[in-house]
């Protein structure tokens, strides 16, 4: 039986990790920190529009989010290259926000979901927060705030300087094509660069706008210069009726969930960014997250997460440590002191940077196909809700409709009324994934959606060995014996059959395969050959086997190749994947 470990990324000798601070891994974060700091302002000024904001006030966010997760990074690191910033998924609810309770109000709610992201930092609540909401569903509310940020910034696409009574004239046509041409440019290069060099579209769409500006009259982006006071974050109680306190509180919970689903999610980005491997550890963001919020609020700043973006640019431009993160912050800073230098750029290169922004969040749903179609529907009602009646109340509603579908099911299925309340319950008493055992954890990928096998700290006892295992799932085919065979998958198993033509999970699903493969005369198979690779206790043997019936009094013979995934617990084996296909003819 042979054994693997997995591979790792070998970098030079004199760049370890331990070394936080030495001259080659300076450098290189030095780079990094300033190619994403150069990204960073036209997003921040993006977001902020959005948001109703200050541009100044969003700059201020982000330089004090970036120090505060380089001094965080010294003593409990989340992630190790992530870069923080204003969340794009937050614009649309603090826009709310800011209409709602008024600018004045904004310095009070924010520190209200500081404390609420540090409740949930202390007591782990993250593994609550992500089974009440559904991934899917965020992802729904995530394309309906997309499609806000879209349509917020397509007029930037086509203003114009001159206003007369023909709306399409020459200088609007102009612009259209301006931004048409910028924004196919745009597209070709992200996806072209992505994964090498990231930063390249937006820094050849926002220097191409400041370098046609110089020739081409065109709308600029505008600055209000706005004072950064220290001030207590404290309410307007004159403004604040009890109802509208209360509603307060709820955008301020929904500005945290949201806030620490999406850091949860870009942390399994980044740590397959980090050029190390080192694992992130969302619980320390969070740290990095609620700390900052609670300290900007003095600034009446706005609310920060680890973007995607940011930190892609940042690990791919060579980023090793979060020092890249007080290069970030230095960049920021020159154009805080400095607002002017804002002015060159023209809001139709905004525009571009913006829209596709939101078409990535709409793009999303994409992943949601693979979970199913009612998660797929569900999640484009989320969307619809969310962009038509707001945030908070659209995601609130889909998951009243989600609870009464789920208690409809059940009901169908007639269980009792308690039987069901300890069902959604139990959603959130246990922490541990359904696949996982004595001998191994798993946890959802939240990116892929696959599952990742993990922490093996418990020995199998040793009953019999796999060939063994194998060995009965074929008796129990050779005998017709249908629980025998059902019974050796694991209870959330998969199993693609060689006379499969759907992918099927668990028992129910795998018993009807079964069912219908005995209905062959004399069904038998026999392994011919197999090889096993262990990883950990989770052992796969892959090989071939050859089924054969009988059909009008002759045999059939089918080979096929096969690839069984397994695992070993104290009760015996179970196998979490089965695989197998017909050998072209």
């Amino acid at each position: 039986m042979e054994s693997f470990r997995a591979r790792s990324t070998i970098l030079p000798e004199n760049e370890k990790v331990s070394a936080k601070f030495s001259a080659a891994t300076l450098r290189r974060d030095a780079l990094a920190g300033t190619v994403t700091g150069l990204i960073a302002v036209p997003l921040t000024i993006g977001i902020c529009l959005m948001s109703e904001y200050p541009i100044q006030t969003g700059l201020v966010t982000v330089i004090f989010a970036c120090t505060v997760s380089f001094v965080t990074y010294l003593f409990r690191p989340g992630n190790y290259v992530g870069t923080p910033g204003v969340a794009a998924g937050l614009a649309p609810v603090l826009a709310l926000s800011v209409h709602k309770f008024g600018m004045d109000n904004m310095p009070f709610l924010i520190f209200l979901t500081a404390v609420s992201q540090m409740l949930a930092w202390r007591y782990d609540l993250q593994r609550f927060i992500l089974k009440a909401v559904p991934n899917y569903l965020i992802e729904g509310l995530l394309a309906g705030i997309g499609l806000k940020i879209a349509l917020k910034f397509l007029p930037y696409s086509y203003e114009v300087l001159q206003h007369d009574t023909h709306w399409f004239n020459a200088e609007r046509l102009r612009i259209m094509a301006i931004s048409a041409a910028s924004m196919v440019l745009f597209v070709y290069l992200f996806f072209k660069y992505k994964a090498r060099f990231p930063a390249i579209p937006y820094v050849v769409v926002i220097a191409s706008g400041i370098v046609l500006a110089q020739y081409v009259p065109l709308p600029m982006l505008h600055i209000e210069p706005v004072p950064i006071k220290l001030a207590l974050p404290l309410p307007n109680m004159y403004k604040l009726t009890p109802l509208l306190m209360a509603e307060l509180i709820g955008y301020a919970l929904m500005l945290s969930l949201i806030d620490v689903i999406e850091q949860v999610t870009s942390n399994k980005a980044i740590e397959k960014l980090d050029p190390y491997k080192r694992p992130a550890d969302t619980n320390n963001s969070l740290l990095a997250i609620w700390s900052a919020n609670l300290g900007s609020r003095f600034f009446g700043c706005m609310t920060n997460r680890d973007g995607l973006a940011k930190s892609s640019t940042n690990a791919l431009a060579g980023a090793v440590s979060k020092i890249s993160n007080l290069f970030t912050a230095l960049v920021l800073l020159v154009f805080l002191l400095n607002p002017r230098l804002l002015t060159y750029l023209p809001e139709y290169s905004l525009a571009v940077l913006m829209i596709f922004t939101g078409w990535k969040m709409i793009a999303g749903l994409a992943h949601v196909a693979a979970h199913g179609q009612y998660q797929l529907i569900l999640a484009l009602f989320c969307g619809i809700l969310v962009f038509e009646i707001g945030i908070f109340e659209g995601l609130l509603l889909v998951l009243i409709v989600h609870g009464t579908i789920s208690y409809a099911i059940y009901r169908h299925e007639q269980l009792p009324v308690i039987k069901i309340l300890q069902k959604f319950l139990s959603k959130f008493s246990d922490p541990v994934h359904p696949h996982s055992t004595e001998t191994m954890t798993v946890h959802a990928d939240g990116e892929t959606g696959g599952m990742t096998y993990s922490s093996v700290t418990h020995t199998a006892a040793e009953k019999k060995n796999l060939s063994q295992f194998i060995s009965d799932w074929a008796f129990g085919i050779n005998n017709h014996n249908l629980l025998a065979v059902v019974s050796t998958y694991d209870a959330n198993g998969l199993l693609w059959g060689t006379f499969a033509r759907e992918l099927r999970e668990g028992h129910a699903n795998i018993r009807k395969y079964f069912e219908h493969l005995f209905e062959l005369e004399n069904l038998s198979v026999v392994i011919e050959s197999g090889e096993v690779r262990q990883y950990g206790n989770i052992f796969i043997q892959s090989g071939k086997y050859v089924f054969a019936y009988e059909k009008k009094n002759e045999r059939v013979d089918i080979p096929a190749r096969y690839s069984f995934v397994c695992k070993k617990e104290k009760t015996g084996w179970y196998i979490v994947e089965h695989h197998s296909s017909q050998f072209p003819s």
